[in-house]
């Protein structure tokens, strides 16, 4: 909250709290305290009512800032993480053996797994070789499993 509002917002709530005090000091009463006890009290109600307005209004805009950030966090992870996952399919249809072979790429926070089958033995190695050279891989979990069906 900008200050020139926190202190009209102030002002206004002091004026509410004399205005009350002023009404009550035309009411008899049964208790002991004076007008100027009872103004004195309103204005510190008043008072304490905007501390505790200003305090909430500082926690909730620090809650927005937060979820803010973790949802600004979160969207570059994902983006980061289909960015991979394109350059490593990039990479396996740029190799010739492995292009014509349906390997499936799946990125988590930098985590690249491969599934599906490769041709052989070294097409299976080639695959993880590539994945792994892709920026931003931290790690390549190759479950290629080798398609016996194509060397015989």
């Amino acid at each position: 909250m900008k200050q020139p509002q926190l202190k009209s917002r102030l002002t206004l709530l002091a004026a509410l709290a004399v205005a009350t005090a002023l009404t009550a000091c035309g009411k008899q009463r049964d208790d002991e305290l004076t007008a100027g006890q009872r103004l004195d009290n309103a204005v510190a109600d008043a008072k304490q009512a905007a501390n505790d307005t200003k305090r909430d209004a500082q926690k909730a805009m620090n809650d927005a800032e937060m979820s803010a950030s973790r949802a600004a966090d979160a969207t570059a992870r994902v983006s980061t993480d289909m960015t991979i996952t394109a350059k490593v399919n990039a990479a396996l249809v740029a190799d010739d053996k492995l292009k014509a072979t349906q390997i499936n790429v799946d990125t988590r926070e930098g985590q690249v797994t491969l599934t599906g089958k490769a041709p052989d033995a070294q097409s299976r190695e080639r695959a993880t070789t590539l994945a792994s050279a892709v920026d931003g891989v931290k790690h390549v979990n190759n479950q290629l499993i080798v398609d016996a069906s194509k060397n015989g």
